[in-house]
């Protein structure tokens, strides 16, 4: 995450709309594909998604900013040896999840800068990916979050679908579960499907844990940087993961 104006103390439990589905109905027959604006989206909003998609027909987590972001105060941090640090943060965490660090493509675009992108070469790019793996399942984040990074990367994998017919695109959200007091009534339209997090709750914790510049646990001369509430964290471990189709 990069987010430093976001509320970080609205816990709470929600009824969310939408059925359950096993994790093999999402994810299919295919490599699974997982779009994460920064490290620490893919874990939180699919860890347990990806568990299972390392586990039976492979998974690969594309993600598009660098991360560097995060603690723009700090001395000890600066933007490229952040990045460095954020990347091997994902990598874990994709060793954690099932995966192995070449599991990984890592575009390195400015974070909170996405809106600066060529969208178009973007979305070609990631869609040659998807052709080389043979996936047929895309999931990038929610465009309710509310983030910009968030929004741009969801009009990236929209983009996508014209460069892969046949690609089915789901969302999955992140900031919005937490700041959006109307969550639930937000996204029924959407008919979501429900993942358990149950069958992959240490692998996904695991996971989350493992992006530790995040977590308060690596960057220390930056009070004002960003850090992932405990409260946060717990929420995507207790809850359901959430999903939706996408069409083009």
């Amino acid at each position: 995450m990069s987010v430093h104006d976001l509320p970080q103390n609205r816990p709470r439990a929600t009824t969310l709309p939408g059925r359950h589905v096993s994790a093999a109905t999402l994810t299919g027959t295919r490599p699974t594909v997982v779009l994460a604006p920064h490290p620490d989206d893919e874990s939180l909003g699919c860890g347990a998604l990806l568990a299972h998609a390392f586990a039976d027909r492979g998974a690969h987590v594309i993600c598009v900013s660098d991360g560097a972001a995060s603690h723009p105060g700090s001395q000890d941090w600066p933007p490229q040896r952040l990045s460095c640090l954020r990347r091997q943060e994902l990598e874990q965490a994709i060793v954690h999840l099932g995966g192995w660090p070449t599991d990984l493509t890592w575009l390195g675009l400015s974070d909170s800068r996405l809106y600066l992108s060529d969208r178009v070469a973007v979305a070609r790019s990631i869609a040659e990916i998807c052709r080389t793996l043979g996936a047929h399942r895309l999931f990038a984040p929610a465009e309710e979050d509310h983030h910009a990074d968030h929004k741009v990367t969801a009009d990236i994998a929209r983009r996508v679908l014209a460069f892969c017919p046949g690609l089915r695109l789901y969302s999955y959200p992140v900031w919005s579960r937490w700041d959006d007091p109307n969550f639930a009534r937000t996204i029924a339209r959407h008919r979501p499907f429900l993942l358990r997090t149950a069958p992959a709750h240490a692998r996904k914790r695991a996971a989350i844990q493992a992006h530790a510049s995040q977590l308060g646990q690596r960057v220390f001369d930056d009070p004002d940087g960003f850090t992932i509430a405990p409260g946060f964290v717990e929420k995507f471990l207790t809850e359901d993961e959430i999903f939706w189709r996408i069409r083009a």
